[in-house]
This record gives C-alpha cells, sequence and structure tokens, in this order.
C-alpha cells in the first residue's frame, strides 16, 4: 500500500509518502516540509489566518514535491490521509480538502488523522517499538504524559492545567 499523507494544522505544510514493506515495517519515500516562521516572525507568534493562507498558498507545490520525491504518481496511490484536528481550523480545512479531492478523483479512500495520535505513534514508523511506551506530548496547545497501551488506546497521566509546554516550541 502506497499512502499520501497531508500535514496543515499549524505552522508547517508538509506531506508525506509512505508505503508498507513487506518486511513488516513501513517505509517513508518522501517528506516534504515547508515552513512559516518567517511569515509569522513579525508578529512575535503564529497567526491563525496567515498560517491558513500560507497552507493555501503552498499545498499543491509541497504535495507535488512529495510525489516526485517518492518518484509515485497519482494512480500509485491507494489511500490518502490528511490532520482532521486538532489543530487551527483553516490550516485543517486546507489540508483536509486537498486530501478528499485526490482521493475523490482518484476513487481512493481517505482517512482523517487525529493529529495527537499521529504524534503518539510517530516513532513506531522507524524504530521498533512495542506497546505499552510512555510518551511525553508535546504540541502547540498540548502537553500530555501518557501511556500509549496501542493504536487508539492512550492512558493519560496528566496535562498542563494552565499553558502548554508545546507552545514555547
Amino acid at each position: 500500500m502506497i499512502m499520501l499523507g497531508i500535514e496543515t494544522s499549524c505552522d508547517e505544510t508538509a506531506a508525506a509518502v509512505v508505503q508498507d514493506a513487506p518486511d513488516p515495517s513501513t517505509r517513508i519515500l518522501s517528506n516534504v516540509v515547508q515552513s512559516q516562521h518567517r511569515e509569522h516572525r513579525p508578529f512575535g507568534g503564529i497567526v491563525p489566518e496567515i498560517a491558513a493562507r500560507s497552507h493555501l498558498q503552498h499545498v499543491d507545490q509541497i504535495i507535488s514535491a512529495a510525489m516526485a520525491d517518492a518518484a509515485v504518481g497519482f494512480g500509485d496511490l491507494d489511500a490518502v490521509a490528511a490532520t482532521g484536528g486538532p489543530g487551527l481550523i483553516g490550516g485543517v480545512i486546507v489540508g483536509v480538502m486537498s486530501a478528499k479531492a485526490i482521493a475523490l478523483a482518484r476513487d481512493i479512500p481517505f482517512f482523517a488523522v487525529n493529529h495527537l495520535a499521529g504524534h503518539a505513534l510517530t516513532a513506531r514508523l522507524t524504530h521498533d517499538v512495542d506497546f505499552p511506551y510512555l510518551l511525553l506530548l508535546v504540541s502547540g496547545g498540548h502537553t500530555q504524559l501518557l501511556i500509549v497501551n496501542g493504536v487508539a488506546d492512550y492512558e493519560r497521566l496528566g496535562t498542563t492545567v494552565d499553558d502548554a509546554v508545546g507552545e514555547a516550541f
């Protein structure tokens, strides 16, 4: 299976192509990221409207670059995924609509991915990590200490009660 993933939940427009391999690890065929750091710097933080407009401006070329880097065409895709939340809604909409358009045009499945679940499971893409494992999730407005028992099986041990450590990143 070859899948295109699109991430637009905050201030980076990203696309990656992954393929499940017979061994049964997953291969990352490409990973293209376009940062908006320069656009937000004058404001001292992320401006949601600017972020959404930047995603809209760059998402097509980022997807094209990821597909080219992976040496695959849209006809090679078996599915498309995009961050469905949480995140800045304008950016999430750009990514989801782009992914849904590709899925509809190619008649392949679309999957909305929970941004936090994606972070929780990413280590398993490139490392042999067995369940359960302890995870410190630090992402934007979210900071959580979790036990990851399995896919979609999380036990939250703690979270910040006011401000999130992820905002410092």
